[in-house]
């Protein structure tokens, strides 16, 4: 945990020193001794990434935690990974665009001027200008409809089980009729006289 809080400051660091970077570039200073510290940071944040994910996996391979527990650590970890790509876009992209991507970002891309609403944006044919309660229904339906294929492949499932349980009685039962057959030819083969 300690590691983890550790790595998730180092970020944080990296984080503002690319914004000091991008603010003395924008200001004509000299950003020479600030890139020189962020590639060292950013390499520093990626072993410290490994040797996280390393950590898990032995605690997960010893099982010192519980799985729930490994999943959250997981989602950390791998949060912790957008982020260092993220950094690492961020880093050498320069800062030469910055106004260029947040007004993309306000716009919803492409610099396109007005805003456009994404909940809008690709209704499907079967919702489109239904409200609230119509939308609920048709979904329910969906899940009964649903509940009712699994309902159906349960019991096929049911039923396959039942079949191999069948079939494993008769195979035991053949494999039985099988032995003492064997044994029966051998003890002719053993004794031919006895027996006639």
């Amino acid at each position: 945990l300690q590691n983890y809080d550790a790595t998730c400051r180092l970020a944080q660091e990296i984080a503002e020193n690319i914004h000091e970077r991008n603010r003395q570039q924008r200001t004509e200073g000299n950003p020479a001794k600030i890139n020189m510290t962020l590639r060292a940071s950013l390499q520093r944040l990626k072993q410290q990434i490994t040797q996280l994910r390393e950590s898990l996996l032995r605690s997960i391979s010893t099982r010192h935690i519980m799985q729930s527990e490994a999943d959250r650590r997981q989602n950390l970890v791998d949060e912790l990974l957008t982020r260092e790509k993220q950094l690492q876009a961020t880093f050498k992209n320069d800062g030469t665009e910055p106004e260029l991507s947040r007004s993309s970002l306000l716009t919803g891309g492409g610099g396109q001027g007005g805003t456009i609403n994404p909940w809008l944006m690709d209704e499907p044919e079967e919702t489109r200008g239904l409200g609230f309660t119509e939308i609920k229904q048709q979904q329910q339906r969906i899940i009964e409809a649903q509940d009712a294929g699994l309902d159906a492949l349960a019991s096929v499932l049911s039923r396959q089980k039942q079949m191999g349980q069948e079939i494993g009685n008769e195979l035991d039962e053949h494999n039985g009729k099988k032995r003492r057959f064997r044994i029966g030819r051998d003890v002719r083969l053993l004794h031919p006289n006895q027996l006639a």
